[in-house]
C-alpha cells in the first residue's frame, strides 16, 4: 500500500533493523530512534504512551528533558518517512494517540509480519493435515541463525523484544523439525537437530525431537550418548535431573519401543511437547475423521448433574424434541436453542436437563460454560476465555492455544469441524458473547440460555427461541411435594396454594422456600409469626425479591406464559 503518494515502506527487525522506500535503503538515525522506531513496529499498530517510550529507550534513569527528545524522534521520523508531506499536515502514518504514537501497520510491510502470517498459515495447514504444506510455509520464514532481532537497538524494550522474538523464531524452527518428523524425514533432520541442540544445550524439547530422529534412524546407541550428554549438562550447570517428558523418552529407548515411531507437536510455536507412540497418533483411516485428527480424540462431559427432583415442562421438552430430527442421531445442521427468560424461571435447570436426556446423540462429547453474564461483581467471561477452556478440555495442551480470539476461534472451529458435539452456554449476556463460541460446521447443538432475548442469534444464526412459562399450579404443588414429602404438603394445601403465589410459581423461589422449609420440619407451612418464615419473599434472596413482588399480586400472576411481566403490570 502507498502512503501520501510514495512507496510503500518495507522494514526488517528479525536482525539489524533497517527499512527501505522502493530498492532505497533509509538512514534511520542514532540508536535511541531507532529504539523508539523498533517499540512502534513491535506494537503492531497499538499505540504508546510517551512515558512508556521513554521507558523503553532509557530504563529507570532517563536523561534530563527525555520526553522532549522522543518527540523530537517522532518528528525526525516522520519527515524520514514522509518527506512529501506538507508542514502543519497530519501524518497518515505515524500518527498521534493521545499521549502517544502509533505506527500504521496497514501502510507498511515487515519480515516480522511475513513471519507471523507464515506460522499462522502452517499451523492452520497442519491442522487440517496439510504437513507438506506447513513445512513448505515455515521453511520461508527467517531462522535464528540470521543474527538475533533487533541487533544494535539498544534499551531494555529492544533487549525484552529480542529475548521474545529470537524464542518465536526457535519455536517456528522446532515446528518445522516436528512436522518433518511426522513426514518420516527422520535423516534429512537429523543434522539440523545436531546442531540446533549444539546451539541449545539445555533446551529440553530440541533434544527430544534429536533422541527421536536418531532412534528412527537406527541410531539407538548415539541416541543414548545425546541423552547422557544431556543429563549431565543439566546435573552440572543446573543442579537438575532431565524432565520426565524427556526421560519418558529415553526408557522407551532403552526398551526399544517400537511404538516410538511417530510424535504429535501439542505446543504453539515455540514450544515442542510430548512425543506419543502409534497408539495415539493413529494411521490415517481413508474412512475415518479427517488426517488432521492425528492426536487421540478427546470426549469431555462437561454437563452439571442433573436435578433428582426435575419435574413439568412437558409444553418445553414437545417444542425442543422438534429441533432434533427422529431417531438417535445428531441434528444434520447446527441446531442453536436459546431459552431466555428472566432470573428465576428454571432455564439452566431445563438446559441441563434436555442435555443430559440427548447427550447419547453427540459420541463426540458435551461442553459446558457458565459465561457470567449477570454476575453482580462484573465478571462476566470474555470468549477467549470460554474458548480456551473448551480446546484444552478437548485435548489441546494449554500451551498450544494461540494466542487473540481469531486463532482462538480458528483453532476451535477446526477442531470441532467433524466433531458432534453438545454445547451449553449458560448466563450469556447478549449475541457477542455466544458468536465465538459457536461450531463452524453443522451436526452440532448448542443450548443457550440468557435473561436477555438474543436476537442477534436468531437473525444472524437461526437460533430457535423458547422462553420458559411458569410452572402450572399443579407442577407447583408437585415440586414441593417432592421436596417436603407428599404427607407435609397435603395436609396442608391452603398454605402450600398461599406459597405457590407468593414466589409467583417461579421454580427457584419455590426451590428456596422449600429448602428453608425442610431444615425446619416441626413447623407448619402455614405459620408466618415465628421465625424462621418459610414462604414470605423475605426469606428469598435480594435479587429476587422485586420480581416476586411484581408477580405475586393479589390479583393473580401477571407475568405471561414466558415469565415476563406484562406491560399492564408495569402501569400498576
Amino acid at each position: 500500500m502507498e502512503v501520501s503518494g510514495l512507496e510503500t515502506l518495507r522494514f526488517s527487525l528479525l536482525g539489524p533493523l533497517r527499512a527501505w522506500r522502493g530498492p532505497d535503503e533509509l538512514a534511520l538515525g542514532s540508536p535511541q530512534q531507532r529504539a523508539v522506531l523498533a517499540m512502534l513496529l513491535v506494537s503492531r499498530g497499538r499505540a504508546i504512551g510517551v512515558a512508556d517510550l521513554v521507558d523503553g529507550v532509557w530504563g529507570a534513569r532517563p536523561p534530563r528533558g527525555a520526553v522532549a527528545v522522543v518527540r523530537t524522534y517522532i518528528s525526525r521520523l516522520r519527515k524520514l518517512f514522509e518527506p512529501e508531506r506538507t508542514p502543519g499536515r497530519p501524518s497518515g502514518l505515524l500518527v498521534s494517540i493521545g499521549d502517544g504514537y502509533a505506527l500504521r501497520t496497514d501502510s507498511i510491510s515487515s519480515d516480522l509480519a511475513d513471519f507471523e502470517e507464515a506460522v499462522t498459515r502452517a499451523e492452520r495447514r497442519r491442522v487440517a493435515g496439510d504437513g507438506a504444506g506447513a513445512v513448505q510455509l515455515l521453511r520461508t520464514v527467517p531462522a535464528t541463525g540470521n543474527g538475533a532481532a533487533l541487533a544494535g537497538v539498544p534499551g531494555p524494550y529492544a533487549e525484552s523484544a529480542r529475548t521474545d522474538l529470537a524464542e518465536r523464531q526457535l519455536g517456528a524452527l522446532e515446528l518445522r523439525l516436528v512436522l518433518e518428523l511426522e513426514l518420516d524425514r527422520h535423516e534429512a533432520a537429523v543434522p539440523e537437530l545436531l546442531a540446533l541442540r549444539n546451539a541449545h544445550p539445555l533446551r529440553e524439547a530440541v533434544v527430544e525431537l534429536l533422541l527421536t530422529a536418531l532412534y528412527q534412524c537406527g541410531r539407538q546407541a548415539e541416541a543414548l550418548d545425546v541423552y547422557a550428554s544431556t543429563r549431565r549438562v543439566l546435573v552440572d550447570e543446573l543442579g537438575i535431573e532431565p524432565g520426565p517428558s524427556l526421560r519418558a523418552v529415553h526408557a522407551r529407548i532403552l526398551a526399544g519401543d517400537p511404538a516410538l515411531a511417530r510424535l504429535t507437536f501439542h505446543g504453539p510455536a515455540g514450544d515442542a511437547r510430548a512425543l506419543h507412540g502409534s497408539e495415539a497418533v493413529p494411521s490415517p483411516d481413508p474412512d475415518g475423521p479427517s488426517p488432521g485428527r492425528r492426536a487421540k480424540a478427546v470426549n469431555p462431559a462437561q454437563i452439571p448433574a442433573d436435578h433428582a427432583l426435575f419435574i413439568g415442562r412437558r409444553m418445553e421438552f414437545d417444542y425442543l424434541a422438534t429441533l432434533l430430527p427422529e431417531g438417535n442421531g445428531p441434528p444434520g445442521a447446527a441446531v442453536i436453542a436459546v431459552i431466555d427468560g428472566m432470573a428465576g424461571t428454571g432455564k439452566t435447570t431445563l438446559a441441563v436437563h434436555w442435555a443430559h436426556r440427548i447427550a447419547h446423540r453427540f459420541p463426540d462429547g458435551s461442553l459446558y460454560v457458565n459465561l457470567r453474564g449477570y454476575d453482580p461483581h462484573g465478571s462476566r467471561m470474555l470468549p477467549g476465555s470460554a474458548i480456551e477452556m473448551f480446546l484444552v478440555a478437548l485435548g489441546v495442551g494449554p500451551q498450544a492455544v494461540p494466542q487473540g480470539l481469531d486463532a482462538q476461534a480458528a483453532l476451535y472451529r477446526s477442531i470441532l469441524a467433524d466433531r458432534r458435539v453438545l454445547l451449553v452456554l449458560d448466563n450469556a449476556r447478549d449475541a457477542e458473547q455466544v458468536g465465538p463460541l459457536l461450531p463452524g460446521t453443522p451436526g452440532s447443538l448448542v443450548i443457550v440460555t440468557s435473561r436477555n432475548r438474543l436476537g442477534g442469534l436468531v437473525v444472524g444464526h437461526g437460533a430457535r427461541p423458547l422462553a420458559p412459562g411458569l410452572l402450572s399450579a399443579e407442577e407447583s404443588y408437585e415440586l414441593l411435594s417432592r421436596r417436603l414429602g407428599g404427607v407435609r404438603v397435603d395436609a396442608e394445601p391452603q398454605a402450600v396454594a398461599a406459597i405457590t403465589e407468593l414466589c409467583a410459581r417461579l421454580p427457584l423461589t419455590l426451590a428456596i422456600v422449600a429448602a428453608r422449609a425442610a431444615h425446619h420440619p416441626g413447623f407448619k407451612l402455614a405459620d408466618d409469626r415465628d421465625a424462621p418464615k418459610v414462604h414470605p419473599a423475605s426469606a428469598l434472596p435480594p435479587r429476587l425479591r422485586p420480581q416476586i413482588i411484581t408477580c405475586s399480586r393479589a390479583t393473580g400472576s401477571p407475568a405471561d406464559r414466558s415469565g415476563r411481566v406484562t406491560p399492564a403490570d408495569r402501569e400498576k
